[in-house]
């Protein structure tokens, strides 16, 4: 990497910092950028301990055979047993990583250890968010029950029926605006939902729910399909923000909605 000491940091810098593998004449520079911006320096902190969770959960896989069942067929001579000494690659490693968050569903939650309200059911929580955005992100005519133009209204009904202050970010600095909301339901009891649209009409939605005091505010990630979504808890609340976007921009989007709940 040959880049300059003055240069601005870029997020590969800040990437390879986080690894362990930014060349000594550039680790002062990024530090000292993290220093001088403390929202960065937060969602760099939660990367560092996702990544340590899964270090510290699918490491020991790494120098393990590769199972029998994922040994190809073409692997394996004649007439003789599945070979046991192949190792796991590193990629190989985090693709199963990526198979269990993705296509786990309920899994993803577990690695994640958390319930998502006080009764848990986290993969129900992150399942209801991607189902009522696929639901009403589509609509034409009725894409909310109630409009931006009655926003005062919106908050003190949802936050109501809620039973927790609830609040709608502005989203105007990420090219979102707020189109409405409704009150919506699942197995726990009332939830809600917000959209928001940007000028090419591109929809995302904040689903909301009642949540357990835990102080883990962390962010995870879950995707079904071509829609993702970035959940975590905080202040007696679990939110979903979720979208048809890819991964970076959905990511800081939530960051510009959990900055907006605890300015």
């Amino acid at each position: 990497m040959d880049t300059e000491p003055d240069a601005p940091v870029t997020e590969a810098e800040l990437h390879a910092w986080m690894d362990g593998e930014l060349p000594e004449a550039r680790r002062g520079e990024v530090e000292r950028h993290l220093a001088g911006n403390p929202d960065l320096a937060r969602r760099f902190e939660r990367y560092r301990a996702q990544r340590a969770m899964l270090q510290g959960t699918f490491g020991p896989l790494i120098d393990r055979p590769l199972p029998a069942a994922l040994v190809p067929p073409y692997a394996r001579a004649p007439g003789r047993p599945a070979v046991r000494t192949r190792r796991w690659l590193p990629a190989q490693a985090a693709a199963a990583v990526l198979l269990v968050f993705v296509a786990g569903g309920a899994g993803g939650w577990w690695l994640r250890g958390w319930s998502g309200g006080a009764g848990g059911g986290g993969a129900a929580f992150v399942a209801d968010a991607v189902a009522a955005h696929r639901v009403f992100a589509v609509e034409v005519r009725h894409p909310v029950e109630v409009g931006a133009d009655q926003q005062a209204h919106l908050v003190g009904w949802l936050s109501k029926r809620l039973g927790k202050p609830l609040q709608a970010p502005r989203l105007a600095d990420k090219g979102y605006d707020l189109v409405g909301g409704r009150l919506l339901s699942d197995a726990r009891g009332p939830a809600a939902q917000l959209m928001y649209q940007d000028a090419a009409g591109r929809r995302i939605t904040l689903y909301i729910r009642p949540a357990s005091d835990a102080p883990d505010t962390s962010f995870r990630f879950a995707q079904d399909g071509n829609v993702q979504a970035f959940y975590w808890r905080d202040n007696g609340l679990a939110w979903a923000v979720t979208g048809d976007l890819d991964r970076v921009t959905l990511s800081a989007i939530a960051e510009e909605v959990y900055g907006a709940l605890n300015s």
